[in-house]
């Protein structure tokens, strides 16, 4: 049996199929999402549909390149590929022309190409490689280092390029530093600073009782809840959670008793701080005594959250831009702009609850005929899927890619080789964040920050970006059940 053969029957003919369907309902959706009375051909090149067949086929034909590459090509190149795409990151910054406020797009010719999109794959690669070297220990501090400034440095560049939304997505990363060995205590942590930063915003000008910060306190409060769920998850003697449970409620019970014996008004964001502080130096006091690491975990965790609390005002008015303020306040409600960063999301809305269950058919949807939803064919691809096809066709693309994910994870999971597992989880994680945001993002759930829908999404660079991505993977697997076979 030769070679070629071989590789055509190790492929995951599955997630092709899952592909192919996923690519070209995309293609159907953006031309109705784009669809020109006057010139009503889906294969006209001067309309978006037809621009997007041709990026189609060369998507099929990159595809067919990356399947017939030798596996080992991208391990051994994965290092020069990723400092080829720094460097056209870097050169985007430099020379690419200001489009909608961002400098991403290297214009050649007729031709304009975003590097962000490929950055993604140069960046799995890269981290995979680093997984995969010989003795590797993540949790040595120079590897550490290492792991943070791979993935850091596109998302520096691709920051200084004004494109927030792409540079989220390198987040994604932290589920396969998760998979790797990273403690999931770092991602809970992450997970309570977006919480606290939502709560710190959302209730950072609201006052309770006369006198406390709403948002301080219920900040503080929630640290003190984590703080008892800790001790609860780490400490074995039972008593020391419970000193620290009943002295909590005591003083509490005593701030809030005070108010109805004297005519006083009390900060309950400073009562919060005060047994917060009381409490990390009866645990300073049992690291000494014990010596158990544990301790010294909540010590931290509760140092670092007040530190980003008494810092997230600073960052919302200082660090964001006022556009990113005011999308960020709309998704929590705390601003109705419907003509202005809300308008997006409101008409995205409108279009989705028009389509009803079953939808209004191919061609037929009223808010996207008459183009009341911006970016309806890029970013706000899927409004049009709701309008038309209702909440039975939404919810069937959103059971393909979940299916595609669980599949991609299924494969990363059966690879015989560090590189080829951290590669596949960097695929599906990307998928994951991108489609969870996305879809997020339309339905008002998460802020507006600008991510393509894979494979849904109008333009040749998403759609190039997310097929490299996805078929160096396949050829990663192919390649392990060649190995099986010898």
């Amino acid at each position: 049996m030769s070679r070629t053969s071989s590789i055509w029957k190790q492929v995951d003919w599955w997630v092709v199929l899952i592909y192919t369907i996923l690519v070209l309902e995309g293609w159907l959706s953006i031309y109705a999402a784009s669809y020109n009375f006057d010139n009503a051909s889906i294969f006209s090149f001067s309309e978006r549909s037809g621009k997007q067949l041709g990026w189609i086929g060369l998507s099929f034909v990159i595809a067919f390149i990356l399947l017939m590459t030798d596996d080992r090509v991208y391990e051994t190149f994965a290092y020069p590929v990723y400092v080829v795409m720094i460097l056209l990151l870097m050169v985007t910054i430099a020379i690419a022309p200001e489009i909608k406020g961002s400098r991403s797009w290297l214009v050649l010719g007729p031709v304009s190409l975003q590097p962000a999109e490929f950055a993604k794959f140069a960046t799995a690669l890269a981290l995979a490689r680093l997984f995969g070297s010989y003795n590797f220990v993540f949790w040595r501090l120079k590897n550490i280092f290492k792991v943070a400034g791979i993935i850091l440095l596109p998302m520096v560049c691709i920051l200084l390029q004004k494109e927030t939304g792409s540079t989220l997505v390198y987040t994604s990363f932290l589920l396969v530093l998760f998979r790797e060995g990273m403690p999931g205590i770092i991602l809970f942590s992450l997970f309570c600073a977006v919480v606290f930063f939502v709560l710190g915003v959302k209730f950072g000008n609201t006052v309770w009782w006369g006198a406390t910060p709403a948002g301080e306190f219920l900040v503080l409060l929630v640290v003190l809840v984590v703080i008892m769920g800790m001790l609860l998850y780490y400490q074995q003697n039972f008593r020391i959670f419970r000193n620290i449970f009943f002295g909590t409620l005591t003083v509490s019970l005593i701030g809030f008793l005070i108010p109805l014996f004297r005519n006083v008004l009390v900060d309950y964001a400073e009562m919060a701080l005060l047994i917060l502080a009381a409490i990390s130096v009866y645990l300073i006091v049992l690291y000494i005594q014990k010596k158990a690491g544990h301790y010294l975990l909540i010590i931290f965790f509760s140092a670092a959250s007040v530190v980003f609390l008494f810092s997230v005002d600073y960052v919302f008015d200082n660090v964001l831009e006022p556009h990113q303020q005011t999308r960020i306040k709309v998704s929590l409600g705390m601003e109705d702009d419907p003509k202005g960063a809300g308008y997006n999301v409101n008409q995205s809305k409108i279009a989705i609850g028009s389509g009803g269950f079953t939808g209004k058919g191919f061609l037929n949807g009223t808010q996207t005929k008459l183009k009341y939803v911006p970016e309806q064919d890029t970013d706000f691809i899927f409004c049009t899927i709701g309008e038309e096809q209702g909440f039975v066709g939404s919810s069937l693309i959103l059971l393909l890619f979940l299916v595609l994910i669980l599949r991609l994870i299924v494969l990363a999971e059966r690879q015989r080789t560090i590189f080829a597992r951290v590669y596949g989880y960097s695929v599906a994680s990307i998928f994951l964040f991108h489609v969870f945001i996305n879809i997020g993002m339309v339905l008002g759930i998460t802020p507006v920050i600008g991510i393509p829908l894979p494979f849904f999404s109008y333009g040749g660079s998403s759609l190039w970006g997310f097929s490299i991505l996805l078929f160096i993977f396949l050829r990663l697997d192919a390649g392990r059940m060649e190995k099986l076979s010898i």
